[in-house]
């Protein structure tokens, strides 16, 4: 028997990849499926089952494209009813692989056909538990995400979840190894550690959720902090449940190589977002007008769909030579199927071409401690609520990036101030988000807190609730 855990550090997603005897199944596949194809080749091994534990909000699975290359049968857990052919399980429902055995646990909560899988080896023992979004590593799914679908609140479907993991995880052995489908970064938990695979008994002493006194505390614990979930989101679940076009025919469409003229005549028209891929550093020093800088160098996959959210935008690229097809794999993971075309050359071909260019003022964090003055100086912290609440610049304003759209507007563009991220990866989107939409009153901070910290600049865990966005 082998498990292999193949983790996509950007998108925090575990799939898995399970051998017995000439027998396999791959539990939540990515929607690149060729990585999968040459394991199943290199081990000269069927791939039996595509198991998939709920249909994902936060990734575009390659469940379809799989089948259709292998001829091995989706499975999805009781109630799922995808517009596709696929095999519905029953609750406890036992599936053989070789000499091993994958039992069916129906654990609705986080989604209502959401599922678990328990692998029984060769000695009959409970071996390992594929935990799907139902159980991470130091949390549980989100019950807000089905509401809709499920025309229950979240509360209820919290309840569910509760009901499932006291009923069917915590009475299985100790011993039993938990593989989470997310880890620390997903959206799709509040508090995941940053380990990918652990002890059942291990979490039954340290995950909060397991160890609520009743159903009401757990109710409140895991619903308590919950932010909007990404935009994104509900497209990705319709394409998992209802199709979508073959991977291949995306990337196909996409490795279109444009001009700078052909380039800046989509641009101009037609309503594609111009996406540029590079460093933060390469895209302060000169891009294309109105480009939006989403490094792909950095969680690029979820802010791709947290910042443009509707998964139809046409999209034109601007990435690192050599780059084009790595990012329209990244994009396509999280649904962003129409990118019309990428600047051949990079941007390097536009400059040559005598082409408009824009910047970003971005200064070192040693000019903004020479500039800063406190009590006088604007300074937008485009950091998490948390990262803010342990350690900001004194008399700065938490501004997430998440929220660009809300406090945007509540900018005086002739009121200047300084902007930073942690590290400058996401100031460097918002700087690109706030130029595009015409406000050029800033600095960009380089090298973000982490860099400010190391300054004279005075620092505060201090939180004054006026200054935090609402």
């Amino acid at each position: 028997m082998k498990i292999e855990q193949i983790y996509t550090g950007c998108l925090a997603q575990g799939a898995y990849y399970v051998v017995s005897g000439k027998e396999a199944i791959i539990i939540d596949p990515l929607r690149e499926i060729d990585p999968y194809l040459a394991r199943l080749k290199e081990d000269g091994v069927t791939l039996k089952y595509i198991f998939e534990t709920h249909f994902h909000a936060d990734f575009v699975s390659g469940h379809i494209d799989l089948s259709k290359h292998t001829g091995a049968k989706i499975v999805f857990g009781p109630t799922a009813a995808p517009g596709f052919d696929a095999l519905i399980a029953e609750d406890d429902q036992v599936f053989e692989l070789g000499a091993i055995k994958i039992k069916v646990l129906h654990t609705p909560g986080h989604t209502m056909e959401s599922s678990c899988y328990l692998l029984i080896d060769e000695e009959g023992n409970d071996h390992a538990l594929f935990s799907g979004d139902t159980l991470f590593l130091g949390d549980v799914g989100r019950p807000d995400l089905a509401q809709k679908a499920a025309d229950m609140t979240q509360d209820q479907l919290a309840g569910l979840l509760y009901e499932s993991l006291t009923n069917k995880i915590m009475p299985l052995s100790d011993e039993v190894t938990v593989y989470p489908a997310h880890g620390a970064g997903s959206a799709c938990g509040k508090n995941m550690m940053k380990e990918t695979v652990d002890s059942l008994g291990n979490q039954k002493k340290m995950n909060y959720a397991l160890n609520q006194p009743s159903k009401e505390a757990f109710i409140a614990a895991v619903t308590d902090g919950l932010l909007p979930p990404p935009a994104y989101f509900g497209f990705n679940v319709a394409m998992n449940k209802g199709g979508y076009a073959s991977f291949d025919e995306v990337k196909a469409r996409a490795l279109n190589p444009l001009t700078p003229d052909a380039f800046e005549l989509l641009a101009d028209s037609t309503s594609a977002l111009i996406l540029d891929t590079r460093t933060p550093g390469s895209f302060s020093e000169g891009y294309i007008p109105n480009a939006v800088n989403i490094g792909i160098k950095g969680d690029f996959a979820p802010w791709v769909g947290a910042l443009i959210g509707d998964v139809k935008q046409e999209i034109l690229l601007v990435t690192d030579a050599g780059m084009e097809e790595e990012v329209i794999t990244r994009l396509s993971r999280v649904g962003f199927d129409h990118v019309v075309g990428y600047l051949a050359g990079g941007f390097e071909s536009w400059k040559q071409a005598g082409k408009e260019i824009d910047q970003v003022k971005r200064i070192s964090p040693q000019t903004f401690a020479e500039q800063f003055e406190l009590n006088k100086s604007l300074v937008i912290d485009v950091r998490k609520e948390g990262e803010y609440a342990a350690e900001h610049v004194s008399e700065s304003y938490s501004k997430p990036l998440a929220y660009i759209n809300e406090w945007t507007k509540d900018i005086n563009p002739n009121e200047h101030f300084f902007l930073h991220c942690q590290g400058g990866y996401r100031s460097m989107i918002a700087a690109s988000i706030l130029q595009a939409r015409g406000y050029r009153n800033f600095s960009e901070v380089e090298g973000g807190y982490a860099a400010i910290a190391k300054t004279t600049v005075p620092t505060t865990d201090f939180v004054c609730q006026s200054k935090v966005l609402k």
